[in-house]
C-alpha cells in the first residue's frame, strides 16, 4: 500500500509524473523515456534549477564556495531553503510534465523545508521512488558503482556517505506514491512500468 501523502490543499495542476530516490537510481534516465512514452515534456530539476536557486540568493557558484568554507555537510544543510524553493517553482512550473528530482531536492534535515516538498510533490499525479534492490546493502553498492562509473565519485565527503543518507531517509519515502524496484531490468521496461503508473493515476 503506498504511503499516506500530505493532505492537497493546493488545488492546481501539477506535474503528471515526479521520480525521485538516491543518486545513480535512474530517474534522469527513465524520466527522459517515460515523457517520450507519454508525449509530455521531460524536466531534470538538476539542470533546470539554477533560476528558482537564485530568486532566494543562492546558485551553484555560492555552494561551491560554502563547501569550501565550512564543508559539504554543513554547506547542503545551508542550502536547503533555495532547494525546497526550487521544487515548488519546478511544481508551479511544469504541469503536466515529467519531473526528475535529483537525491538533494527531496531529502532535508529541517521538518519545514520536507513538509513544504511534501506539499508541492502532493500536486503530482504519481511520484514514484525508484531503487536497484530493496535491500540496502545491495542497493548501496549497485548505487556506488554506478555513481563512480558515471560521475567519478562514491558519495563520501568529510567522512559522511551521502549516498546511505539518500537511500536511508524515511522521508523521501513518504513522498512517493509507488515504489518501483528496478533490479537488472532494462531502463527502457523501467519507463514502460513508470509510464503505466502514470497513466492510471491521471486517469
Amino acid at each position: 500500500m503506498p504511503p499516506a501523502r500530505p493532505a492537497l490543499a493546493d488545488a492546481r495542476p501539477g506535474p503528471l509524473l515526479v521520480l525521485v530516490g538516491p543518486a545513480a537510481s535512474g530517474k534522469s534516465t527513465v524520466g527522459a523515456a517515460a515523457a517520450a512514452g507519454l508525449g509530455v515534456p521531460f524536466v531534470d530539476a538538476d539542470e533546470a534549477g539554477e533560476p528558482y536557486y537564485r530568486e532566494v540568493g543562492w546558485d551553484l557558484g555560492r555552494l561551491t564556495a560554502r563547501i569550501a568554507a565550512v564543508g559539504r555537510l554543513a554547506a547542503e544543510r545551508e542550502w536547503e531553503p533555495a532547494r525546497a524553493h526550487a521544487v515548488a517553482r519546478l511544481v508551479d512550473a511544469h504541469p503536466g510534465a515529467v519531473l526528475a528530482l535529483g537525491a538533494g531536492h527531496t531529502s532535508y534535515t529541517d521538518p519545514v523545508h520536507r513538509s513544504a516538498v511534501g506539499r508541492a510533490l502532493a500536486r503530482a499525479d504519481a511520484v514514484v521512488l525508484l531503487r536497484p534492490t530493496a535491500g540496502r546493502a545491495d542497493a548501496l553498492r549497485v548505487l556506488r558503482a554506478r555513481s563512480v562509473a558515471a560521475k567519478g565519485t562514491d558519495w563520501v565527503r568529510d567522512g559522511h556517505d551521502f549516498l546511505a543518507g539518500w537511500l536511508d531517509d524515511p522521508g523521501v519515502a513518504a513522498l512517493a506514491t509507488h515504489v518501483l524496484v528496478t533490479g537488472e531490468e532494462a531502463p527502457r521496461r523501467t519507463a514502460e512500468r513508470v509510464v503505466a503508473i502514470a497513466r492510471r493515476a491521471s486517469g
